[in-house]
């Protein structure tokens, strides 16, 4: 949004480039979890593989350690999409009800590192590690996103008139 933002000063046309990059982000994200997790899925499938031809496992040991420790790629992709559709709705519903320009852009970017902040925090309770560190580094890594896509759209739109 903060991209569009750049060229564009009205609001539905920023809500609508924000909508399609929730959808669009939402099913690139689920596509590389789905892919990543599929690939991490046959390497742990070929290493139990290996240790039940190894006799270092029972059919009945194979079966649980499938079905405890092998992940499964669509629940992956679910989840990564919703996250990343959750994220991206913050800024969203809060750019709809903002008019003034500077005041919306100033918005988006508020509500969006808030939301960061919010996924840091998360991610660092959930995985056990520092909250300060994990959040600062997602904030930090969610500025440079904005500031990469606002400065590329900046420079396209202003040498390419009428977008």
């Amino acid at each position: 949004m903060t991209g569009i933002g750049a060229v564009h000063r009205d609001s539905r046309t920023m809500l609508v480039a924000g909508l399609a990059g929730l959808v669009a982000g939402a099913c690139s994200m689920a596509t590389g979890e789905f892919v990543s997790v599929c690939s991490q899925r046959d390497i742990q499938l070929a290493q139990l593989d290996r240790e039940l031809r190894a006799s270092a496992l029972s059919r009945a040991q194979y079966e649980e350690r499938k079905r405890r420790e092998v992940p499964g790629p669509a629940q992956a992709a679910l989840a990564s999409a919703l996250a990343f559709a959750v994220g991206a709705l913050v800024p969203l519903l809060g750019a709809a009800f903002v008019e003034p320009y500077g005041l919306r852009i100033g918005l988006v970017v508020g509500s969006a590192s808030l939301a960061l902040v919010g996924f840091g925090w998360l991610g660092a309770v959930l995985g056990g590690s520092p909250v300060v560190r994990s959040s600062v580094r997602v904030l930090v890594g969610g500025w440079f996103a904005m500031a990469v896509t606002y400065g590329v759209i900046k420079g396209v739109g202003t040498t390419t008139a009428g977008i």
